[in-house]
């Protein structure tokens, strides 16, 4: 099994002469564990520059000095609903990230707060899709509003919202399609679904926007979060598969290059394996600290 990012940069630290030949090493261990070539090289250069200017040479002042420099490069987010306000959360990803999952543990995460919450499948692009909405509506105990396979997803969401102001829910969670015949189609459906949103609910701050990522893709993340981003606008990110070895460097990569924060992971496979993202947690075992 691969080790992790974490466990290779803990080794590489081992090492206490910090020379050239150090900081070449941890480049490149960087760029494996997916933080891609840039922002590698911006790391190492910034922890060289520090650690010879504040002449800091023990393996845990140079780990502290990495975690500092990464920290500038991402942020966690904790959502909260604009009280006596119908919000709407639009999830979004590709298919198999687990986001009709996710769905179900953000209701269940909201119904803590005495939320109600209702489901709008809108992926209507599968019917494997409405199907398993269908049966975590049932599990959590909230309503869902959907049409049949083939049918127009904004109409969902419009029909969704209709319904959640009528009966003053707190909440629509939005699921939305993750893969169309071309990227082309799947960006005007989502712009679409956008213009529906923004211009049913009075008040923007009560619309947010998700992508749901698995942990451990790597590379293919930042490309998702790009993709998404373009089309609608990302507000947070939600973790998947966060329980597994996952490949965190491409989390950072995302921070930087368009500074979307992170605001859940799911940590394992029951409805109340939702948390908030601890970004000092993340870094610590990022970085081979814990």
């Amino acid at each position: 099994m691969k080790k992790s990012l974490g466990a290779r940069l803990k080794a590489l630290f081992k090492i206490t002469d910090y020379n050239e030949q150090f900081f070449e090493a941890l480049e490149d261990t960087l760029i494996e564990g997916d933080l891609g070539a840039r922002t590698a090289m911006e790391v190492s250069d910034a922890v060289r520059a520090r650690s010879k200017g504040e002449k800091k040479g023990s393996p845990e002042a140079i780990q502290t000095l990495m975690k500092e420099v990464l920290a500038t490069k991402i942020e966690s987010w904790e959502p909260h609903l604009i009280p006596n306000e119908t919000n709407l959360f639009l999830i979004l990803g590709v298919n198999g990230v687990g986001k009709t999952t996710t769905i179900a543990k953000m209701a269940t995460y909201y119904q803590k707060e005495n939320k109600s919450v209702i489901f709008a499948a809108s992926d209507t692009f599968r019917a494997a899709a409405i199907d398993q909405l269908a049966l975590h509506a049932e599990r959590t105990g909230c309503r869902i509003v959907k049409q049949s396979h083939g049918s127009d997803p904004g109409a969902v969401i419009y029909d969704a919202i209709e319904s959640a102001l009528a009966r003053g829910d707190d909440l629509i969670l939005a699921d939305t399609a993750g893969r169309m015949h071309t990227k082309e189609n799947l960006l005007r459906e989502l712009q679409k679904i956008d213009k529906i949103v923004t211009s049913r609910l009075a008040n923007p701050k009560a619309y947010k926007r998700f992508l749901v990522i698995d942990a451990t893709t790597g590379q293919n993340g930042v490309m998702q979060a790009e993709l998404f981003n373009q089309a609608v606008g990302i507000d947070g990110l939600i973790l998947t598969k966060y329980d597994s070895a996952a490949k965190g460097g491409s989390l950072i990569q995302i921070g930087e290059k368009l500074s979307i924060p992170i605001a859940f992971v799911g940590t394992g496979e029951t409805y109340k394996d939702l948390e908030l993202f601890n970004k000092e947690r993340f870094l610590k075992a990022l970085i081979g600290m814990e």
